[in-house]
This record gives structure tokens, sequence and C-alpha cells, in this order.
């Protein structure tokens, strides 16, 4: 049993280690999960919904503030840990508090987007900030392909990744819990590949923390949603796992290396990317230009209900993960845990929401 613990990421099975980080997804899950009707009754009593548009789906007033509850709940979590057990972060904790500054930033120009919008490339400004704290704290592509040019090309392939995640999680967010559940997926992936590797250790907590976060959210945004991110919420899940993917300090001596972290993710790479390409060709900005032209819109327009195209979408995401575990050679033991587990939550998650609608009760 000693030795199965520690293929799936566990270090020292007879520690309390792996119980701090258990204990954080728990908490991150119940506080969102048990927060979000209070933030729900306060956005609707002072307006701050998402109305009917050419983008979103929904018909009536929708609460957007969702995010807040979500990165409220992970940084409690992070707080309690670290009263819990300070010596787990102690080595890596301005890593750590770097990933919360830049998202707290984020969550804050995404509420004042969602409330009063702003314009595009205020927006690309604010992301740039947050990518800079993470260079800054040494979170960052590392190229080493021997040219005077590395360090620049290391800095813009960091600002890529990470405005280019936060951007595309963000454009996902048109469906009833499509955003939050790859978020959810990408996090459990990211922390079973985090737990096998000690220089990772940041990431350990701060995923853990999101994952249980993004799924307390799901049990109030699967279809018919009652309450969405919002671009703070969606802003926050994609920055944090654009971080996290990075922690290792990855060094790059061809851009294959790029493809560890970007399988991790590649739905929303994949969708955004398309987007982009099909509105440039159409000569129109991809920044501000809405639309119903991605994966999940098409795949509503083949008569598919929302339920389903994110269950569908969440199982490509799981595929791209489980595959991205597999490339970077972890052991068979930690991808079925990795599987068992995300697929456990997703059930969990799906049942409470789906009993809750069979009783009549939101």
């Amino acid at each position: 049993m000693t030795e199965l613990l520690r293929k799936i990421g566990v270090a020292e099975p007879g520690g309390t280690g792996w119980l701090t980080v258990v204990f954080v997804f728990l908490l991150a899950l119940f506080f969102t999960w048990r927060f979000l009707p209070q933030v729900r009754r306060f956005a609707l009593k002072v307006g701050w919904a998402d109305m009917p548009n050419e983008r979103r789906l929904n018909r009536e007033p929708l609460p957007n503030a969702g995010g807040l509850a979500v990165y409220a709940g992970v940084v409690l979590a992070l707080v309690v840990a670290a009263f819990l057990r300070p010596i787990l972060v102690e080595h890596v904790l301005i890593q750590v508090l770097a990933i919360l500054l830049g998202g707290a930033w984020l969550v804050l120009v995404g509420f004042i987007d969602d409330q009063f919008g702003l314009p595009p490339l205020f927006r690309l400004f604010a992301q740039t900030l947050s990518a800079l704290l993470l260079m800054a704290v040494g979170v960052r592509f590392e190229a080493a392909f021997g040219t005077p040019l590395d360090p620049a090309l290391g800095l813009f392939l960091t600002w890529l990744w990470v405005v280019g995640l936060t951007n595309a999680l963000n454009l996902m967010d048109g469906l009833d819990g499509l955003a939050a559940g790859i978020a959810y997926i990408s996090a459990m992936s990211l922390l079973f590949v985090s737990a096998q590797f000690p220089y990772w250790a940041a990431g350990t907590l701060v995923l853990a923390a999101l994952a249980g976060a993004a799924l307390g959210f799901l049990r109030h945004n699967l279809h018919p949603s009652r309450i969405i991110l919002g671009d703070a919420g969606a802003y926050f899940l994609g920055y944090t796992l654009a971080a996290t993917a990075l922690l290792g300090n990855l060094k790059l001596t061809t851009f294959l290396g790029l493809l560890p972290p970007a399988l991790f993710l590649l739905l929303p790479i994949l969708d955004t990317t398309q987007v982009v390409v099909r509105r440039l060709l159409r000569g129109q900005n991809p920044l501000s230009t809405p639309g119903k032209d991605h994966i999940h819109h098409r795949l509503l327009a083949r008569g598919l209900s929302q339920r389903r195209v994110a269950f569908l979408l969440w199982g490509l995401a799981l595929l791209f993960n489980l595959l991205a575990m597999a490339y970077l050679g972890m052991p068979k033991e930690a991808i079925l845990a990795s599987f068992l587990a995300t697929v456990s939550g997703l059930g969990w998650v799906t049942y409470r929401r789906l009993r809750a609608l069979w009783k009549g009760v939101e």
C-alpha cells in the first residue's frame, strides 16, 4: 500500500503533508459550494448580472459574481493551510503569493469589466502586468536554444502562454459548466503531476485549492446555471492554471518542449486558436468581436443540449490531460488515480445538481 501511495505522488505516506493537500481541496470545495448562494442573492440584489447577448446563451439576467466566491475559496484554503503546516509553503511562499496577487488583480479587472465594460487594450495591459509579476519571481519558460535572443524569447513565450490561456478559458465560458469543468479537470491532472516533483511544491497546494473551488462552483453552474464565473472568475482560473503549469521552470531546448504543458489545456487552446483565425480571416478584431463561433456553439447547432455538450467537452479535455500525463511518463497508478478522482468529482456534482432539479429546489 505504501508503494502504491508513493507512485501516485504521496512522498511520505506516514506524514501529514498529503493530508494537508486533501484538507485544502475539501475546504475550498465546501466553502465555495456553501458561500455561492449568498453571493448569488447579493448579486441579484445589486444588479451584478449578465444580460442576454450575442455570445451568451442565457435568456434572462444571470448573476456574474461567481468568480469572487471561487477566489475567496482558494485564498481561504491556502491561508488555513499556511497556519496548519507553515513549513510546507515557507520555501515557495513568494511564488504562491505572486500567483494570488496576480490573480487578485485579474479578479478586480474582470469584475469591473463584468459590471461596466473595459476596452480590450486595457484588459490586455492588465493581463500583461500579471504575467510580468510571474516572470519577476521566476515563474517562466527558460529558453535554451544557444542564441543571444534566448532571454527575450523566454519572456515572450511566458507572456504569450499566460495571457493566451487567461483569455482562452474566458472565451470558453459561454456554456453552463464548461469553463469551470475544464479548469477542474486540468487542475486535478496538474495536481497529480506536481505531487511527483519536489520543485512543483508551490503548485500542489494552489492546484488543490483551485480544483476544490472549481468543483464547488460547478454544483451551482451546471445547466440550468444559477450563477456564472464572469470575466473575474474565468480570468483567475485561466491565469492560475497557466502559472502553475510553469512552476517547474521548464527549460526549452526545442519548441516541442511546449507540448507537455499545452496538452493539459489543449481544448481551450484549440478553441481559441480557431476562433482567432476565423475572425482574422473575416477582418474582425478577435478581442472585441462577439459571436457564436466556438466549439460549443457548433455542437449546440447540431442539436445537442447544453448539458450534453458540457459532458462531451469535459470528456475530451480529460482525454487530453491523460495523454499529457502519459507523455510525461507518469506512473500508470498515478494516471489511473487522477482519472478516478476527476470522474468521481464530476459525477458527484452532477448528481447533486440533478437531484436538486428533480426535487424542484435550486
